[in-house]
């Protein structure tokens, strides 16, 4: 079609091989696998390749396409930083708090269930809503980057990509689980690995002069400039926001259990923790060029403005498929993630038996995944998107780390605490144009605040929702 780099035919033929290969790889594996073992830790015998893959193709999502690049166009060098060490982050936490976990708990099959034995029932269902609320928005915005993705490339109408996409994962995650979850994600990663290379060595070549920080610094000067506030509040927002809701990925936390031992466990997070952050990093410095070549650029489109700059149909093609094997990877780890939460705890259902919570799991992930396709065929803001999810997890992730140290922290102090990180948290979370936010613009004028709240909506938000909640914990 004219005006786009790939014809529409081309892109959905591709949209569906690749689709068609993962389902079918995932389905003829799983036969090999069965029981409810196998589909929540892989019967926790994975060892260092594939646990490693895994952990890395699971964190990689579409998001790395949109989001580093587009955070670096208005929050400059520290966004980049924030969003590289903040993806990290959790791999090597992880390394402490997984063992600490897979000891006291080594049955266990989640974080949420963990939570469960150290805390009232009804504590645990609010954790649980949030996290499956959490990773239901985490979904949406993976399948509306890749729907609008696709329909930036050629047109494609986005509820088509987003049929796809959901169709062909659901066929194989609710058949074989997180076993066959982890084996895609071995065939996933070297597709992300060997075509970000291609991507990278392609932008080198088309832009050698242009890829400095004395190029960025000559045209955007702000983006590297210490003076530069967003350079601070932007880094130290994404770092949050990231570091938080990674922490309590239940696609992460199952992926701990299914470790073979505590010693491949310790060296997969490490060596996940030193994959991700230069390929994080990348993503984002390339939106940093990308915003230096032209100033006009479209933030969730920055990398690819840079990389297709010659309109080359053969990367378009690479764009395709990388973003497909980063979306997969991850819808996959996000529907096992969310049936594994449900499943866990039959007792949520009128304590059904652990096969009738794995059929309700199911039908109620078709459900959810019927909204899903709904709201990603709107093509909101995919950065929009994944900040929201974020948010919700900044809320409780002191509360309920500090409560596995602090024994006296009270039950009810704790609901307080999470309520008040969520009231705090979302009066200031910014509206989609990032110009008012609840309390401000709206409950309250523009003008009764400072010029920093008004222009650190975000910042203040994610620093609210995070630290408020302390408030709560020493009430009496």
């Amino acid at each position: 079609m004219e005006g786009y780099i790939l014809s529409k035919s081309a892109s959905i033929i591709s949209l569906i091989a690749v689709c068609l290969f993962f389902a079918t790889i995932g389905i003829y594996y799983s036969k090999k696998f069965s029981g409810i073992n196998n589909y929540l830790t892989a019967n926790r015998n994975i060892g260092f390749f594939s646990l490693t893959t895994s952990l890395v193709a699971s964190a990689l999502g579409a998001w790395i396409l949109f989001g580093p690049s587009s955070a670096a166009t208005w929050g400059g060098i520290g966004a980049v930083i924030g969003y590289a060490l903040g993806t990290a982050f959790p791999m090597f936490f992880l390394i402490f708090l997984g063992k600490k976990i897979r000891n006291e708990n080594k049955n266990g099959s989640s974080l949420v269930e963990f939570i469960k034995k150290k805390f009232q029932k009804n504590f645990f269902k609010f954790i649980l809503l949030l996290t499956i609320f959490y990773l239901f928005i985490f979904l949406c915005a993976e399948v509306t980057a890749i729907s609008i993705l696709l329909n930036y490339l050629s047109g494609i109408d986005l509820w088509i990509t987003a049929l796809c996409i959901l169709f062909f994962t659901l066929i194989y995650t609710l058949y074989g689980g997180l076993r066959v979850s982890i084996f895609t994600d071995n065939f996933q990663l070297i597709f992300i690995i060997i075509f970000l290379l291609i991507a990278f060595v392609s932008i080198i070549l088309n832009n050698n002069e242009n890829l400095g920080l004395d190029f960025v610094r000559t045209n955007n000067k702000h983006l590297l400039s210490p003076s530069y506030l967003n350079n601070y509040t932007a880094g130290l927002t994404f770092f949050i926001a990231v570091a938080a809701t990674n922490l309590f990925h239940q696609g992460n936390w199952q992926r701990v259990y299914a470790a073979k031992n505590n010693k491949i466990l310790h060296k997969s997070l490490i060596v996940s923790g030193l994959i991700i952050i230069p390929i994080v990093f990348s993503m984002g410095y390339a939106g940093l060029i990308s915003k230096s070549l032209n100033a006009d650029v479209s933030p969730d489109l920055s990398f690819f403005s840079l990389l297709l700059i010659n309109q080359n149909q053969f990367l378009a093609f690479l764009v395709i498929v990388l973003g497909l094997s980063l979306t997969i990877s991850t819808v996959d780890t996000l529907i096992n993630a969310i049936s594994s939460s449900i499943i866990i705890d039959g007792k949520f259902f009128h304590k059904l038996k652990v096969s009738k919570s794995l059929n309700y799991s199911k039908y109620l992930i078709i459900i959810m995944s019927l909204v899903v396709f709904f709201i990603s065929s709107r093509g909101y803001s995919v950065l929009y998107l994944f900040l929201l999810a974020d948010l919700l997890c900044c809320c409780f992730v002191l509360t309920v780390f500090y409560s596995f140290y602090n024994k006296s922290l009270k039950l009810k102090n704790m609901y307080i605490s999470v309520i008040i990180g969520l009231l705090f948290g979302i009066l200031f979370f910014p509206s989609m144009d990032f110009s008012k936010s609840i309390l401000v613009g709206i409950l309250l004028p523009i003008e009764a605040f400072p010029e920093f709240i008004v222009n650190s909506l975000l910042f203040i938000s994610f620093i609210l929702a995070t630290v408020t909640p302390m408030l709560a914990w020493k009430l009496k």
